[in-house]
């Protein structure tokens, strides 16, 4: 087993556990915190974080982990750990069709929606806009992070299983 192979699970499990931790945050306290505050308040903060997300910071890790947790399963299986492989495999699969797909093609047209609407005089129209955004993007924001930490835990499962296939002294 070589050390790339171990380095590459260990960033596949902090990049998985970076983005789980990221959806998790706008679950627990970030939607709530703006759900609690008046709905133009909401919109104009929402449009500023969704501005600012597209960063090197945030970049590596939405975009890297199925990228490593694929590498990390190929160069598992070339180590005979196909236990390991088939886990960050699987968790390569998961995070990109539950949480990177579901993102790119719910959450961020939503957010760019979002982004360019006009935001209404009427007190009343603007929480039905926010209401309507909120509750739609909270529950796709819930399976992205529910996938996410599938995915944490298939890589914690593939670091554990990772050592090569031991030949049966019986066989």
């Amino acid at each position: 087993m070589t050390s790339l192979l171990i380095g590459l699970a260990l960033a596949g499990l902090m990049l998985t556990g970076g983005i789980f931790g990221f959806f998790y945050a706008w679950v627990c306290s970030t939607m709530w915190g703006l759900d609690a505050a008046p709905p133009n308040v909401a919109i104009a903060a929402m449009q500023a974080m969704n501005a600012s997300v597209r960063n090197g910071v945030f970049a590596p890790a939405f975009f890297g982990t199925p990228i490593v947790l694929a590498a990390t399963a190929i160069l598992a299986i070339r180590a005979g750990c196909r236990a390991s492989a088939l886990s960050f495999g699987t968790g390569a699969i998961v995070y990109s069709v539950g949480a990177l797909l579901v993102t790119m093609t719910v959450n961020v047209p939503m957010n760019e929606a979002l982004a360019s609407a006009t935001i209404p005089a009427d007190p009343i129209e603007v929480r039905a806009l926010w209401q309507q955004y909120s509750t739609s993007w909270q529950f796709w924001n819930q399976l992205r992070t529910i996938m996410s930490g599938v995915a944490l835990l298939l890589a914690g499962i593939g670091l554990l299983a990772l050592r090569p296939a031991v030949p049966s002294r019986h066989a």
